[in-house]
């Protein structure tokens, strides 16, 4: 049934996604105000299921490309979602019905909802991952087979890139190069699809909009510890409270990479827990065992509030709680744990469930 994103929901879908993004996707406090301003000028965006969309309909995913660490002083001016429309229909000769957010994390859950509501379009109720990973190919319309191409790349500037590649990893090498030529971030769209294409099983990560409007919800309503709330909306797993001690960030080809160490507090006092960062969390170790890794989610949340921290905002001193929880079945499959395990990060060990890695520290 269509929902119509108004305020209040799209400040629920904020926390959801910065939630899901693990770490990555943008600031969504950025993404957030530019969605609340979009549908104040426009008007509130409907969100759609896909089997209310004819199946013939052309379905543009899109978000930002590029370094987190780049969005938060570099940003957009609202009209990069209407450029890359134009130039995706001049390039399909066909037109763009919805838009879907590439990956419901961070601010690339809500960037697509303020582009829609300058075009007047509605959005769907899906996205390509359930959450943010760094790099294009890893999307569940390629683990399908849809072709990336043709690809949209803008930026805040007007300039305008159409790509036609070989495949899902062309696609992220030369992607990224553009992203860095464009001063680090940019926008973009990639493997567009059908809503026919899109509702096929696995093709896309479908209720993943309202998922994050659920998670934001369950938070902000809760009248006891809202990191109990939170890991009990989602199945999470706490993994340690405390503070950070150390960072190591560095904004390098297009990502945000490096470290963050956490040193217990309370009962997790003695602890010391390291997490690996490419724009997302993606380890998270104490003394050399594996406490969660990708494709599961690991988000850092602040201890008193449970809003999520993003890699970007890392800072020492901030007390926090880690958190990891389950991925969508679909990264669960072989073709998705070879696109986005811990291998394909260049990490030696194989990916293991986090709630098997859970019941194992137990």
């Amino acid at each position: 049934m269509k929902r119509l994103l108004d305020s209040q929901l799209i400040r629920a879908l904020a926390r959801g996604c910065a939630v899901l993004g693990a770490g990555g996707g943008g600031d969504p406090y950025l993404g957030l105000l530019q969605a609340l301003q979009a549908i104040e000028d426009f008007g509130p965006v409907p969100l759609v299921d896909l089997d209310e969309i004819p199946g013939d309909s052309l379905v543009m995913p899109c978000g930002g490309i590029g370094a987190p660490t780049v969005f938060i002083e570099k940003i957009g001016n609202g009209d990069e979602g209407e450029r890359l429309r134009e130039h995706l229909e001049y390039a399909t000769g066909r037109k763009v019905v919805a838009l879907m957010a590439s990956e419901i994390g961070g601010s690339n859950g809500l960037m697509p909802v303020a582009w829609a509501a300058r075009m007047g379009l509605p959005l769907v109720d899906a996205d390509s991952m359930g959450r943010a990973f760094p790099e294009v190919h890893q999307a569940t319309m390629h683990l399908a087979g849809i072709p990336a191409s043709p690809a949209v790349m803008t930026d805040e500037r007007g300039n305008v890139v159409v790509f036609h590649t070989i495949s899902g990893h062309w696609m992220e090498r030369l992607q990224r190069t553009a992203a860095v030529e464009f001063g680090g971030a940019a926008a973009s769209t990639e493997f567009t699809l059908t809503a026919g294409q899109a509702r096929a099983p696995g093709v896309t990560v479908r209720n993943s909009v309202s998922m994050a409007i659920r998670i934001g919800t369950a938070v902000a309503d809760v009248n006891g510890s809202p990191i109990d709330a939170l890991i009990a909306a989602i199945d999470g797993n706490r993994l340690i409270t405390g503070k950070i001690v150390d960072v190591d960030r560095r904004t390098t080809s297009g990502f945000a990479r490096g470290s963050v160490v956490i040193e217990g507090l309370g009962a997790d006092a003695g602890r010391l827990v390291r997490l690996e960062l490419q724009n997302e969390n993606l380890v998270a170790m104490e003394r050399g065992r594996v406490l969660a890794s990708v494709p599961d989610l690991i988000s850092v949340l602040d201890s008193e509030t449970a809003d999520a921290i993003t890699t970007e905002r890392i800072a020492y001193g901030q007390r926090v709680t880690v958190i990891a929880f389950g991925c969508d079945p679909v990264w669960r499959t072989e073709r998705g744990i070879t696109a986005t395990g811990p291998r394909s990060f260049g990490y030696d060990f194989d990916y293991v469930p986090v709630e098997e890695l859970a019941g194992a520290g137990d």
